[in-house]
């Protein structure tokens, strides 16, 4: 972080303290007691773990939520396998573009699960995405050892955290521990392809202060050959409470790794043996830091306040040989050294305000809840592209000429208001109302070797607002009916504005893509059973795409970047589970499916060079049929043993539905549904000491989830075959 970075963060710091200095000396009486009695909780013993109706400044009621307890899984949390870890979460897509944990790819309702970026993605609900107008993938990427659970909210909340389609993950960290001054956790995993792991923690509270840190590191040679990661992540966070009143907290976080990459297949070289690598010489390594200060204020029992502030600040590094598969990265005859490769460096500054406030009032007899605030982004992405890296094998990011292809600052400044309301209107049924108004402004700047200067976009505006609506009816205590409706959009982002020849135009009036999330369930349970049906609706129109235009005149053929149709993406998300016991052996068995048909309504998109083809009816890019998994757990005196089965049906890697690869790249095509069988089990030795020990992909299937266009390379990424681990967890 440079000086200006860690004054601004200090001088909020010192804002933070002076207001808490004045605030204590208005009043310190104890509150917490009352507050208790006006929060609603939602989470009964007998139903499924979803959010409570208000929770830290948020108001969920009314919609699908779900809680996913770490240490209530016997999955394998050191690699973060998606399929196990969101095992009972329906509906939830996971690209597995490399086993080694490096990073969550998932997305649902047939959104795009490139790093989570259709996603409002939190960390204690600090925004993490690395920058929501420019590049919003999550590159931070926390260890899960660290995490408590993890919190998934649709888009139908997407009023009050942010307008994303695909909802907010929030990943909810471990705490310290209240009672004592010192306590430490060590969690070590060891596994198949020389896996090694290491996470050790420390926290407790010294009288009004408390304290949590960890630090990490990891090491895998990968699944495939010439695959490795070496990863390290690291946090420290402080918390001061002056009072019963007022929580201050200062938070500093930060990931990295360096990922050798070993290049796409095509389907004959992934049939013949997917371990194989096309490249030795391609490297990726995010340095992401997240530091952020929060505030919390109870100034009665009825009302509470919180001001967060955040940043995310780092670095994103490639050095590729960044061409087709069927373009080996051999030798050159002619110089006798490999041929260049390519480095493209983006450097991220992304800094988030949101001032949120709780208020409880009664209309009537009954209590009512409204939430609202506002919430501040200013980003600046620089973006370096297409330099000319070295000959070399090693990770070396020197160029060998000074110029870059690209060098373009992206600047984002929007502030959001938003407001949701809460109605009891009787014991039984309630209902929200909701608003969020956007209004920013993107100004895009620098150069492009290959375009001119002046055909570069360099300013887009949006203002618009956005409603939402939400219903609760709660049949008894333990089952309830839900629904709700709200508006979203995705913003033009970095790679939907920058021409990649100049052979490629962007339409000057392109815009950002708008609609809707809907959906209606019915949730509840007993003792033995538990269950969540939701029947959903996303309507998503202004998507993104490429066109075959020629200039008038000249007959001169380009792509044109427009906005090229809409898709509409409805189904059903299935949660059922039955819990029995027989002597001293307690079993669970569940089903969490989700059938879905997402289909473009209209549009056109770019077959070969200059022909556009009507898309209307084809089926969404990697967007299933049927995603269902479906599991069975025993426990017995400490121990647990789940077997676990995914399937995941079919999709195509394009919007012209393309059955057959290109027998040179394997970038378009089919993706084949896959069912992977995965063992895991959890054995609590003593009091203080943990046992896991997970077999994944038990049958050693061998498949693939997607077949990227872009990052990282186009053509097919083999997903790991069987592999296994054991993890000893030690907490005093």
């Amino acid at each position: 972080m440079t000086a200006k970075k860690i004054s601004f963060l200090f001088l909020l710091t010192a804002s933070c303290s002076n207001l808490l200095a004045q605030i204590n000396k208005k009043s310190d009486t104890l509150v917490s007691k009352a507050i208790t009695h006006v929060t609603v909780n939602t989470q009964h013993n007998a139903i499924r773990p979803v959010m409570p109706d208000l929770q830290g400044g948020f108001l969920y009621a009314g919609k699908k939520t779900d809680v996913v307890t770490m240490s209530a899984m016997d999955a394998d949390i050191s690699l973060k396998s998606g399929r196990q870890v969101f095992a009972k979460v329906p509906g939830v897509f996971v690209y597995d573009m490399d086993g080694n944990g490096n990073q969550v790819n998932i997305a649902s309702r047939g959104l795009d699960p490139h790093r989570g970026w259709e996603l409002n993605n939190r960390k204690d609900g600090v925004l993490t995405n690395s920058d929501m107008y420019g590049y919003p993938a999550s590159h931070y990427s926390m260890p899960f050892e660290s995490i408590d659970r993890i919190e998934f909210v649709r888009g139908t909340g997407s009023l009050q955290y942010g307008a994303q389609y695909g909802g907010m993950l929030n990943y909810v960290s471990k705490k310290p521990d209240t009672s004592k001054p010192f306590s430490f956790e060590s969690i070590n995993t060891a596994g198949s392809y020389n896996m090694l792991s290491s996470y050790n923690a420390i926290g407790g509270t010294l009288g009004k202060i408390s304290y949590y840190g960890y630090y990490y590191k990891k090491a895998r040679n990968g699944y495939r050959k010439g695959e490795q990661t070496t990863a390290q992540a690291q946090s420290l966070m402080l918390r001061y409470l002056p009072s019963s009143k007022i929580m201050l907290q200062v938070e500093w976080s930060r990931s990295a790794y360096l990922y050798k990459i070993p290049g796409q297949l095509t389907d004959a070289m992934f049939m013949a043996d997917p371990r194989q690598a096309t490249r030795n010489r391609n490297y990726f390594n995010p340095d992401i830091h997240i530091p952020s200060i929060q505030l919390e204020w109870h100034p009665s029992a009825s009302t509470e306040i919180k001001l967060l502030s955040s940043a995310v600040l780092g670095i994103r590094n490639s050095v590729l040989f960044d061409k087709p598969t069927n373009i080996q990265d051999t030798i050159n005859a002619s110089t006798g050294a490999y041929n260049n490769r390519q480095v493209d460096i983006d450097r991220f500054n992304s800094y988030t305000t949101e001032l949120r406030i709780m208020q409880h009032y009664t209309t009537g007899k009954y209590l009512s809840t409204m939430v609202a605030g506002l919430q501040y982004m200013n980003n600046d992405l620089h973006r370096t592209q297409l330099g000319k890296g070295t000959t070399g094998s090693d990770f070396d990011l020197s160029l060998t000429d000074p110029v870059w292809g690209r060098d373009i600052h992206l600047k984002t400044g929007n502030i959001a208001l938003f407001a949701e309301n809460k109605w009891q209107l009787n014991k039984r049924m309630e209902l929200t109302a909701g608003m969020r108004v956007e209004s920013g402004t993107t100004k895009m700047s620098g150069k492009i070797a290959y375009y001119p200067d002046h055909a570069i976009p360099v300013q887009m505006k949006r203002r618009f607002p956005l409603f939402g609506l939400g219903w609760i009816y709660r049949v008894n205590e333990r089952s309830q009916l839900y629904a709700g409706w709200s508006q979203s959009y995705r913003p033009m982002v970095f790679k939907d504005l920058v021409p990649s020849s100049l052979y490629e135009r962007v339409d000057p009036s392109i815009r950002d893509s708008k609609g809707y999330n809907m959906e209606a369930g019915f949730k509840g349970g007993n003792a033995a059973v538990k269950w969540d049906i939701t029947w959903f609706m996303l309507k998503q129109d202004n998507r993104f795409g490429t066109l075959a235009q020629t200039e008038a005149g000249t007959g001169q053929l380009y792509t044109y970047r427009t906005n090229t149709g809409n898709s509409l993406a409805t189904g059903a998300e299935i949660f059922v589970q039955y819990d029995w016991q027989s002597a001293n052996t307690r079993y669970s068995i569940f089903t969490s499916s989700a059938f879905m048909h997402a289909r473009y309504t209209s549009g056109q998109a770019k077959n070969g060079v200059n022909q556009n083809i009507n898309i209307k009816g084809n089926k969404l890019e990697s967007a299933p049929d049927l995603i269902t998994r479906n599991g069975i757990t025993v426990k017995q005196k400490g121990i647990s043993v789940t077997v676990l089965y995914s399937y995941t049906s079919s999709t195509y890697a394009d919007a012209l539905n393309t059955e057959i690869a290109p027998v040179t790249t394997g970038a378009v095509g089919k993706v084949p549904g896959y069912g992977i069988v995965d063992l895991m089990s959890t054995c609590r030795v003593l009091k203080e000491v943990e046992l896991r020990i997970n077999i994944n992909n038990l049958l050693n299937k061998k498949y693939f989830t997607k077949r990227p266009l872009f990052y990282p390379g186009p053509g097919i990424w083999p997903s790991d075959g069987r592999n296994a681990s054991i993890s000893l967890s030690v907490k005093l």
